[in-house]
């Protein structure tokens, strides 16, 4: 299905399988047969999406398994652009971001000012940190964060004003 623009939804790419971020899967892939991707370390998780949204009282609807299983240092070539997958575990197992020219969508991985959870199935405090300290404070400081919620930031106001550092 084309929208407005004549564009079409190519890949739906899950940064990590939380319910609140995977949702709506089954939706998207209906109404225009997107492949889905995901790392594999989280493939668990979105198996079990039914039964992780029932701790916290929500009612969603499962997930298509992934057709593509996505992995550190993979790209992903979208018309003119190239989305470089960086491996970043911690909020979960399979977390990753993605790396865009000079900006970088860090799902539930970095906040502004912030990190993501680690108390949930999967999750480890050391290694979120790890995963920030040398996957993504090694990129340039002028590049833009876009998080799973929240604001926006850059690498370099990260590095000097997340208190987790």
């Amino acid at each position: 299905m084309l929208n407005k623009n004549g564009l079409k939804l190519k890949y739906i790419i899950n940064t990590h399988a939380h319910f609140d971020h995977v949702g709506g899967n089954a939706a998207l892939k209906k109404v225009n047969g997107a492949k889905l991707m995901i790392h594999e370390a989280d493939n668990i998780l979105l198996e079990k999406l039914t039964k992780q949204a029932d701790i916290f009282g929500y009612d969603v609807t499962p997930s298509p398994p992934p057709d593509i299983m996505i992995k550190d240092g993979d790209k992903i070539k979208v018309g003119k652009l190239t989305l470089k997958v960086i491996h970043t575990p911690g909020h979960s197992p399979g977390g990753v971001c993605l790396l865009i020219n000079d900006r970088i969508i860090t799902g539930d991985t970095l906040f502004k000012q912030s990190i993501g959870r680690t108390d949930l199935p999967g999750g480890s405090y050391d290694f979120i940190l790890r995963s920030i300290k040398e996957k993504l404070f090694t990129l340039d400081n002028k590049l833009l964060v876009f998080p799973g919620h929240g604001d926006s930031s850059t690498i370099g106001d990260e590095k000097r004003l997340n208190p987790y550092f």
